[in-house]
C-alpha cells in the first residue's frame, strides 16, 4: 500500500516454508539490508560527481502516441505498490537478490523531495559468488541517497551511484579476496511522475502500457555491435560469445579480480560498470514494471510476461503474490539459473479488461468459384 516501505531479500532466496525449493541461504541473509544500515558507513560524507559521468547518457523513452494526451499528461499521479519474490531454483548456491522501497526518500532521510511517490527498486544477479549482489543491494540505494545531485539530478545521480559502488566494493575486495565476484544490476527509481530505469548485464526492466510491453532496458551482452565497439576500443575481445573468453555480459558491478577486465584509469576497461539509463513519464495508462534477472527471461518473452503478470494482477491485484507466480511459473518452464523479481503497480486498482473492437470482417468470392455453385446448383435443378 502506499507510503510503505519495504527493504527485502537483499542477498536471500524465499521462505522456504513456501512451498517453493529450499533455499539454504534464506535464514542468514533475511533482512540484510535493514541489518547494513546500523552498521557503519564506509562513506559517511556526501557523495560527490562521479567523473567518468562525463559520458552517461539518458534515453528518453517514446512509448507511443499516448504521451501526448494532455489528461494523462497533467492528472495523473502514480500510487506505488511492490513485491518481490526469489528463489534459489535448480542451482546448489543463491546469487540473486532483490530490494523495494516503496518510500525510498523517508527511509533514507532525503529532504525537498516534492510531492507524488519516491521509490527504489533494484534486482541483482551475481556470478562467482554472493557477495557482489549482496554488496550492491546493501549500498547502491544509500549510495544514491547521498549523493549531492540527488534528487535534483537523479539520472546523474543514479550513474554516480553505480560508479561507486563499484569502487567501493573493489576496496572491499582488496581487504577480503574471498569477497572476489560480480553481479548485474538493475534498478528503478519511481520520483513524482518519473521513472527513471538504470541497468548493467543482463536483468530486465519491461513497463506494461495498457497491456503493451515496454522494454525499459536493454540486455548488455557481447553479441551487441556497440558493446563490441566499445569492448575493442579498450583493449578486450570476444571469443566464441564471451568477453575475454569469461564472460557472457559486457557490463558488470565488480569482476576486479578477473584480468584484463577492468582498470582505474578513466577509460575503464572492456567490463564497464556505467549503467545504460532510460526514463518516460509515466501516464494513467501505464500500470505496472516488472523486474527480472535473467533466469526470467530464458522462459519469459517482454510481452509473455507482461501477459501472465496482468492475468495474475486481475485475479487479485497482489504485486508480491504476482511475484511468486511468475518465478512459480518460470520453474515449470525450466528456467535453469536462480530466480529473482520485483513487480512494481502505478495503480491502486488491478489493470481493467481490455475491450478489443470486432473489426468488420469482409468476404468476397471470385468469378471462377461462382461459376463453379452455379454450376453445382444448375447440377440439382436437373
Amino acid at each position: 500500500m502506499e507510503g510503505v516501505s519495504k527493504a527485502e531479500n537483499c542477498g536471500m532466496g524465499s521462505p522456504s516454508d513456501a512451498g517453493l525449493p529450499p533455499n539454504p541461504l534464506a535464514g542468514a541473509y533475511r533482512h540484510c539490508l535493514g541489518s547494513a544500515r546500523a552498521a557503519a558507513s564506509p562513506c559517511n560524507s556526501p557523495l560527490v560527481r562521479h567523473l567518468s559521468l562525463v559520458k552517461t547518457k539518458m534515453v528518453d523513452v517514446s512509448v507511443g502516441p499516448e504521451n501526448g494526451r494532455e489528461g494523462c499528461e497533467t492528472n495523473f499521479i502514480p500510487v506505488v505498490r511492490s513485491g518481490g519474490w526469489s528463489d534459489i531454483g535448480f542451482r546448489r548456491s543463491m546469487e540473486d537478490a532483490y530490494v523495494c522501497f516503496d518510500n525510498f526518500t523517508r527511509d533514507h532521510g532525503v529532504k525537498n523531495i516534492g510531492e507524488g511517490p519516491n521509490a527504489f527498486y533494484g534486482v541483482f544477479d551475481g556470478h562467482g559468488g554472493k557477495h557482489a549482489a549482496d554488496f550492491a543491494c546493501n549500498n547502491l540505494p544509500k549510495f544514491i541517497a547521498e549523493d549531492e545531485d540527488f534528487p535534483r539530478e537523479v539520472e546523474r545521480a543514479v550513474a554516480s551511484a553505480f560508479h561507486h559502488t563499484d569502487t567501493a566494493f573493489a576496496e572491499a575486495c582488496s581487504l577480503d579476496a574471498a569477497l572476489s565476484s560480480g553481479t548485474t544490476a538493475l534498478a528503478a527509481l519511481v520520483v513524482g511522475r518519473s521513472l527513471v530505469v538504470a541497468n548493467v548485464g543482463d536483468c530486465r526492466a519491461v513497463l506494461c502500457r495498457r497491456g503493451r510491453a515496454i522494454e525499459m532496458s536493454r540486455d548488455h551482452r557481447p553479441v551487441r555491435i556497440d558493446e563490441l565497439s566499445r569492448i575493442e576500443s579498450l583493449g578486450g575481445y570476444v571469443y566464441d560469445g564471451y568477453l575475454n573468453g569469461q564472460l557472457n555480459i559486457t557490463r558488470a558491478l565488480g569482476d576486479w579480480h578477473m584480468e584484463g577486465m577492468k582498470t582505474n584509469n578513466r577509460k575503464g576497461g572492456p567490463l564497464s560498470a556505467e549503467p545504460e539509463l532510460m526514463r518516460v513519464l509515466l501516464t494513467e495508462e501505464d500500470e505496472f514494471l516488472i523486474m527480472g534477472c535473467d533466469g526470467i527471461w530464458e522462459v519469459f518473452r517482454s510481452q509473455n510476461a507482461v501477459d501472465f503478470a496482468r492475468r495474475k494482477l486481475q485475479e487479485h491485484n497482489d504485486p508480491a503474490a504476482c511475484c511468486r507466480e511468475l518465478v512459480d511459473e518460470a520453474l515449470k518452464r525450466k528456467s535453469g539459473d536462480n530466480l529473482a523479481v520485483v513487480v512494481v503497480c502505478f495503480q491502486e486498482v488491478s489493470p481493467p479488461n481490455l475491450a478489443v473492437p470486432r473489426g468488420r470482417v469482409q468476404r468476397s468470392i471470385s468469378a471462377e468459384h461462382l461459376k463453379e455453385i452455379q454450376g453445382f446448383l444448375d447440377g440439382l435443378g436437373e
